[in-house]
């Protein structure tokens, strides 16, 4: 089942504020940008990222002497498209041996995003195997471990309380000595102690880059996107300490607005990578920026 096809409630709201704004004039005025620019910042697009796309769309109105609503709407579907289109860098690296670590709070459906990616990655022709790294959480290797009984996947795992670092280090050796193609990460999400992950988090990619030098890297922030500001500002702080390649944005299916995605990938220039639509093991897609924007606009 696709977000695009059937899962395109949490775009119905954004897409019908636009489609009465527009079909409500005659034709282009003020009282538009003004209607609109309200739109968007009600639909979990940031106040800078709604003045940032409102500035580009009155620029564009002015170049391209943009004299119909309908012509406002195309002008704004290409800025918005242009926002979250971030080229090559949307796609997760093709190349392996791939190391990925996946980074994120507790509750964010990290865990189960892992399983996600690591069932598209087997899909693929992969072969893949999971480092449970999160050793702070009890529930976490276990969840993991399912995960990978599910997939018919190898999982690396410690006693809780066990060094992540030393985690990472045995399963890079296994990987080597198996030739495994995706070694997926989970992480701590324990962003309260902004010092101790930050420090956590060097260690294991001083442990990736001395042990598995010829190892392609990812490292993807798990976002919930039903959270909105929140997952904004844990964007920022994540940002701050670790060296981000790709947001999976998980729960877009059904509550969430959307409009998060464009914040994100507008504000810090991150990439889309995934986003989460369901709790399915296949319900984890490619992020298609067209078609994303599309949806927004009903298409």
């Amino acid at each position: 089942m696709s977000l695009f096809s059937e899962k395109k409630s949490f775009f119905g709201r954004l897409s019908e504020k636009i489609a009465d704004a527009v079909m409500a004039r005659a034709e282009v005025d003020e009282d538009l940008m003004d209607e609109l620019e309200e739109i968007l910042i009600t639909s979990d697009i940031g106040m800078d990222t709604t003045m940032n796309v409102m500035t580009k769309l009155r620029e564009r109105i002015k170049k391209d002497y943009i004299t119909s609503p309908e012509g406002v709407t195309k002008a704004l579907k290409a800025i918005l498209t242009e926002a979250v289109d971030k080229g090559e860098r949307q796609k997760l690296s093709e190349k392996t041996p791939l190391v990925i670590l996946m980074i994120g709070i507790n509750g964010g459906g990290k865990t189960t995003t892992i399983g996600k990616l690591a069932y598209k990655c087997k899909k693929q022709g992969k072969t893949v195997m999971l480092a449970a790294a999160d050793t702070f959480r009890a529930a976490a290797a276990e969840q993991l471990v399912i995960w990978g009984e599910r997939n018919g996947i190898n999982v690396i795992r410690h006693q809780e309380g066990a060094d992540p670092s030393a985690v990472i280090f045995d399963a890079i050796q296994s990987a080597k000595a198996k030739n495994i193609d995706v070694l997926i990460c989970d992480t701590a999400g324990r962003l309260q102690n902004k010092k101790n992950l930050m420090n956590e988090l060097e260690k294991m990619n001083k442990v990736i880059s001395r042990e598995f030098p010829d190892a392609e890297r990812e490292t993807l922030l798990v976002l919930d996107a039903t959270t909105g500001k929140n997952a904004v500002s844990q964007a920022s702080e994540f940002g701050q300490v670790a060296d981000i390649t790709g947001i999976v944005l998980t729960k877009l299916d059904g509550t969430a607005k959307g409009g998060i995605a464009i914040t994100i990938a507008e504000e810090f220039d991150m990439p889309i990578k995934f986003i989460g639509v369901g709790e399915g093991i296949e319900d984890l897609e490619e992020f298609v920026p067209e078609t994303f924007i599309g949806g927004i606009f009903d298409e």
